[in-house]
């Protein structure tokens, strides 16, 4: 008796697990999306309809790259925790974002988030390679050439000449980024030390 109740509790946990899994094939309608692993998705910008899509295809936590200056009429925020979702800020602005303070607060994202479902997301996902790869090298000790790499998969494009750059500086710099606002990023720091 206690064998046949053990093995209905198991076969009851099974389909709760495999709910909880990421359904990527829901989310290919996303602009620039792109998967990583089993539970990590970038993508471009998000509509108000994304969001309950979103929530069917398993994200539980949404981290937003963008201004909110870019999407007025949107408030993203209250619309991804309506739907019971987590949800992070971190806005970059372009190039002048791309710094070691924002490259730190990005890692704490995502290492916050853990192993749970999570769409990383900007307007075409540029600004979340340029991140990626930034992170890759300068926290995860990546060659250069592995940490573009990383970040072109995740949607590095118009901001690669930048993220090149800021790599040289760190290299310059024992590793490290500097925040500050180029082109005096790194060269004014690396001076100092």
């Amino acid at each position: 008796m206690i064998r046949i109740l053990l093995s209905s509790l198991v076969f009851v946990a099974v389909p709760a697990n495999a709910q909880s899994k990421l359904d990527q094939s829901s989310l290919a309608s996303l602009p620039h999306v792109s998967f990583h692993g089993t539970n990590k998705v970038a993508s471009g910008r998000l509509t108000p309809a994304d969001v309950e899509l979103l929530k069917r295809a398993g994200i539980v936590h949404v981290i937003d790259l963008s201004e909110d200056t870019e999407t007025p009429d949107f408030d993203e925020a209250s619309v991804v925790r309506a739907a019971g979702m987590q949800y992070d800020n971190l806005p970059i602005d372009g190039a002048d974002g791309l710094n070691d303070d924002n490259v730190r607060r990005f890692d704490a994202l995502i290492k916050k988030s853990g192993e749970e479902p999570t769409l990383i997301h900007c307007a075409s996902s540029n600004r979340v390679g340029a991140l990626i790869a930034l992170r890759a090298a300068t926290l995860q000790g990546k060659s250069k050439e592995v940490a573009i790499q990383t970040g072109e998969s995740w949607g590095l494009k118009s901001l690669l000449p930048v993220v090149e750059e800021r790599l040289k500086e760190a290299s310059n710099c024992n590793g490290a980024l500097v925040a500050g606002t180029p082109p005096a990023i790194g060269k004014s720091a690396c001076a100092d030390k």
